[in-house]
């Protein structure tokens, strides 16, 4: 059953979301005039400027975004901070009139969670990508759910808790702008006990503030419902334009504001400006309340001027349901959160992953952690690159932390921090460690200091926030060192270093925290965005998610070209024409894609090449000499002969040479002339060259080249040299220059009957055997498929097996860049031969496969990891294999099932293997045949089909007469050579 206050909460959420985008976009939206960010010194209120400026194109322009540190770097209080934030104001405005104004108190040290003490706690990950694809955090949250009070007020002060995320419908607000309104939710009693508590009055306003009282004491007073709740204090506040003028006539004049703002009155927004408020305070229980500071006669006489200017106004207790009240305490509170607390919140988006690069249970929030490390359960990344050969313990928070080849304990926090002078400081504490006290992994601090013979404390303050125990550092990873080697030392483990502790400079984590680089740390947040997106690639490739469903860019930054460059050199094959690949897609960079190709290309030359020699022992044999050879149709396996997925898969072809008008259509001649020259001739091309010069002949590789084939079989062949050598000489030795005829006669351009690669064949074979060079069938095929990289073609390897000998041929072969081709010749019965011959028909479609990008689309598919694709060419081998099984037996029925389920699976790798023209001469003859497939890659060209019993070529040719009449569509004349 779905949680319906969730739903509620997730319905208002979006609703706030939508308003924060008309804030940004329409000018008379309401919003807030200012926003202010209370801060505890110049150097956080820097820090918080710094992310504002960040931030900057998603805050509203029209609202003033400042950020106010306490009075000369002391801790005024919280009710100090208020009145600087008044101040400030009234030195801006006339009047507090009119004014929208959100004050977030944000100055905390956070004691509790240092890891976000630099730029403050408001600035901490929430686990939550918003809608506009950035990483969330609490400040985020605090703009987005605020976003329509401003349409709820018509003037007026909300002051809020940097530490406490208030999730509810702003619907809900009803306020009249006279005194206060005090936001509450129901909490149950243990989680307000830890917090203040609101007792209500009869009239609705609020009777008396409780502040972190016991759960008796709780009962005693009535605060606690049937239910065991109470009106929690979330921290939340909406002031007067008069409160806030009664607040400000407090520090009117400089000695005024003398007396309320500094560090030893330290007066609390919720103590002090609170209490006076509800019904049944005091001004003797005023006295006696407990201080944000400490007990003094300045408080006492503040506190007398505070009650008498606000007793006469009182506060209203506004109860919001359905809400959440969700804080930001402790370390342990957001590792609850991380690791299954996060649950709750799914209807709002919230999630364990946000904006990392994690498989597996281990929550992230803009983190890396690599699939060839191992991490113990519960644990928490934050902002952080966790590297193979890593182990991090059970229970780990790392945050701003970059982890390589280290071992992390159970239970600990491990938290990155650059200083302004270049320094790093990297701090380790326990999960259940409370900065506050004197204790660090459960071990008293005082007792170390004894032991060690060390002063870990400059006053008299012995708390682990403010004890000396963290080693500079130069570098994050001897950071990292350094605080491995303090933990050791504190759990008294043989391999401490102490000497090197002590010799080094050392700081607390109050002054790491004060001489922390915010711009340092927003560049790093900065950087693990653009690594994560990286590493998102990588992952994606690892584990074939198609590279069509990763999220699109614009362009890579620095680092991420940075990264790319060390990738790709230390990247294999896959990969690297991967990177290139998924790139070109998520950037839409055709260059990208380009540079895929290009590495594919170049890898299988490479390995081709290294295979080729020059032959000086071949001699011109014979005067002429000519090679003709059938073409091919293609059974089963085809496409998984095609690079790079048989390199990385290996590939399994089962096809079968034919004569086409009871001929061999290729034919290639060689004839010996007396000039020391070399002759092309092409008649079905229609081109002639002669060449007396060597340097043309070994200059490959140009598509548009009308001699390419040929050129490239001289090479392959042995019969030129890559590099070098006078054609005079050479042709010397052969014994005389030589004329290449080369012909394909009476088959259509495009037919799918793998004419082009035949041709190859042929040439290889005649050179050979002309230059009396012995030769293997394997030869040839190595040879050609030689000949194939060198013209960059792209292409298999089946078509010129399949011509270059009779028969039916399984052709296999297995992973590697270089392939090498297994051929074995497939005996059928007597019957299936027959039986084949009078139903296999080879059909002319009359049109030329179409000018497409087919080889780039089908090889892009595979190496984009689309499900479809990866699918159907595994499934197109072990159909070869099938249709070889069923063939050997004699069952051609079983076979034509195969070949239809073959048409299938080719669909599914390359849909434009077929058209409307295709269907319809299927469809046409849908009730005559057992199975169907175009030839070659289809588009075009020629079909094949497999009879039914008792159909002959004459029907099938009369019903394709029938439909297309006057057309090219026909059956060709075809014969199977066995």
């Amino acid at each position: 059953m779905k949680n319906i206050p969730s739903l509620f909460l997730s319905q208002a959420y979006r609703d706030c979301w939508d308003d924060y985008n008309r804030s940004l976009k329409l000018k008379k939206f309401p919003r807030w005039d200012y926003v202010i960010l209370t801060a505890s010194n110049e150097q956080q209120a820097e820090g918080f400027r710094k992310q504002l400026e960040e931030r900057k194109s998603f805050l509203p322009k029209h609202t003033k975004f400042v950020a106010i540190p306490d009075r000369d770097g002391q801790r005024v209080g919280s009710g100090g901070a208020t009145l600087e934030v008044l101040k400030y104001l009234r030195s801006q405005e006339e009047s507090f009139e009119k004014l929208r104004v959100l004050v977030i108190h944000s100055g905390g040290d956070s004691k509790r969670v240092p890891q976000y003490s630099a730029l403050g706690k408001l600035f901490s990950p929430v686990p939550h990508k918003l809608p506009n694809g950035r990483n969330s955090t609490l400040f985020d949250e605090f703009m987005i759910c605020m976003s329509s009070v401003p349409s709820r007020i018509r003037e007026g002060m909300v002051l809020l808790s940097g530490d406490v995320l208030l999730l509810f419908n702003p619907l809900q607000i009803d306020y009249n702008n006279v005194g206060a309104a005090a936001i509450s939710f129901k909490e149950h009693v243990e989680t307000g006990k830890n917090h203040g508590v609101y007792l209500n009055g009869e009239n609705g306003n609020v009777k008396c503030c409780l502040q972190k009282k016991s759960v008796e004491v709780l009962r005693s007073v009535g605060a606690v419902n049937d239910s065991d709740c109470v009106d929690i204090d979330t921290g939340a506040l909406i002031f007067s334009t008069e409160m806030m003028e009664s607040l400000y006539s407090l520090i009117a004049t400089p000695e005024d504001y003398d007396r309320h703002v500094n560090a030893k009155t330290r007066l609390s927004l919720y103590a002090d400006f609170l209490y006076p408020l509800a019904e049944d305070s005091t001004l003797e229980e005023f006295y006696k309340e407990k201080p944000e500071g400490e007990f003094c006669p300045e408080l006492t006489a503040a506190r007398e001027r505070v009650w008498k200017v606000l007793r006469p106004y009182r506060m209203k207790l506004l109860r919001l349901a359905p809400a959440k009240f969700i804080h930001f305490g402790t370390t342990r509170e957001i590792l609850g959160l991380m690791n299954g607390g996060v649950d709750e919140y799914k209807d709002l988006g919230w999630s364990r992953i946000v904006g990392s690069s994690i498989k597996g249970d281990t929550a992230g929030y803009n983190s890396v952690l690599s699939s060839r490390s191992t991490i113990g359960e519960g644990c928490y990344l934050e902002v952080s690159y966790v590297h193979r050969n890593s182990k991090i313990g059970y229970h780990c928070v790392l945050s701003y932390i970059e982890v390589s080849d280290r071992e992390i304990p159970d239970n600990v926090v491990l938290h990155g921090l650059k200083q302004r002078d270049g320094s790093f400081v990297v701090r380790i504490f326990g999960i259940g460690d409370n900065p506050k006290e004197n204790k660090l992994f459960g071990r008293d601090l005082d007792e170390l200091e004894q032991k060690l013979g060390v002063r870990l404390w400059e006053n008299s303050a012995h708390s682990l926030w403010e004890a000396n125990l963290y080693a500079e550092a130069d570098n994050i990873q001897d950071g990292v060192d350094a605080a491995l080697n303090l933990y050791r030392i504190v759990n008294d483990e043989s391999a401490a270093d102490i000497e090197q502790w002590r010799n080094a400079e050392k700081k607390s984590l109050c002054s790491g925290f004060n001489a922390a680089d915010p711009d340092a740390i927003i560049a790093w947040n900065r950087r693990m965005e653009d690594l994560v997106a990286m590493d998102e690639i990588t992952k994606a490739i690892r584990h074939k998610v198609p590279a069509q469903k990763l999220q699109k860019r614009t362009t890579l930054t620095k680092i991420q070209k940075e990264w790319l460059k060390k990738r790709l050199d230390k990247s294999d094959f896959g990969e690297r024409m991967r990177l290139h690949y998924y790139l070109g897609v998520v950037l839409e960079d055709e260059n990208e894609i380009q540079e895929c190709f290009h590495i594919i290309q170049a890898e299988m030359l490479e390995a081709t090449v290294k295979s080729l020699s020059y032959n000086e022992n071949a001699r011109i044999v014979t005067d002429r000499h000519t090679v003709n050879l059938p073409l091919r149709v293609n059974w089963g396996g085809g496409w998984s002969d095609t690079p790079p997925y048989c390199n990385e898969n290996g590939g399994t072809v089962l096809n079968v040479a034919i004569l086409l008008n009871g001929k061999k259509p290729v034919e290639v001649t060689l004839e010996r002339i007396d000039e020391l020259k070399i002759v092309f001739d092409s008649r079905d091309m229609d081109v002639h060259g002669e060449f007396d010069t060597i340097e043309p002949l070994q200059a490959t590789g140009d598509p548009f080249d009308p001699f390419a084939l040929q050129k490239a079989c001289l090479l392959a062949c042995g019969i030129i040299p890559q590099k070098g050598y006078k054609l005079e000489d050479i042709l010397r030795r052969l014994g005389g220059g030589f004329v290449m005829h080369s012909e394909v006669t009476d088959v259509p351009k495009g037919s799918g009957l793998g004419t082009s690669s035949i041709l190859s064949a042929a040439c290889v074979k005649a050179v050979f055997e002309f230059t009396g060079i012995d030769f293997t069938e394997e030869d040839l095929y190595a040879h050609v498929l030689a000949m194939e990289q060198i013209m960059s073609t792209g292409g298999g390897w089946q078509d010129q097996v399949g011509g270059a000998t009779p028969g039916l041929k399984y052709i296999s072969s297995m992973p590697g860049l270089k392939q090498e081709i297994k051929v074995t010749h497939v005996e059928l019965p007597e019957s299936a031969r027959k039986e084949l011959d009078e139903r296999f028909v080879l059909i002319y479609t009359g049109q030329r496969r179409l000018a497409r990008n087919l080889l780039r689309d089908v090889v892009g598919r595979y190496v984009g990891n689309e499900p479809d694709s990866l699918y159907a060419l595994e499934e197109i081998q072990k159909t070869a294999a099938l249709m070889r099984f069923e063939l050997e037996r004699g069952n051609v029925d079983g076979f034509a099932k195969l070949l239809d389920y073959h048409w299938e699976l080719s669909k599914k790798v390359d849909a434009g293997s077929s058209n409307t023209l295709i269907e319809q001469i299927f469809s046409s003859i849908e009730e005559m045949i057992d199975g169907r497939l175009v030839c070659g890659a289809g588009g075009g060209g020629f079909l094949q089909v497999i009879l039914k019993k008792g159909i002959t070529r004459e029907d099938v040719e009369k019903r394709l007469n029938e439909v297309f009449m006057d057309s090219l569509v026909g059956v060709a004349d075809c014969k199977l050579v066995w």
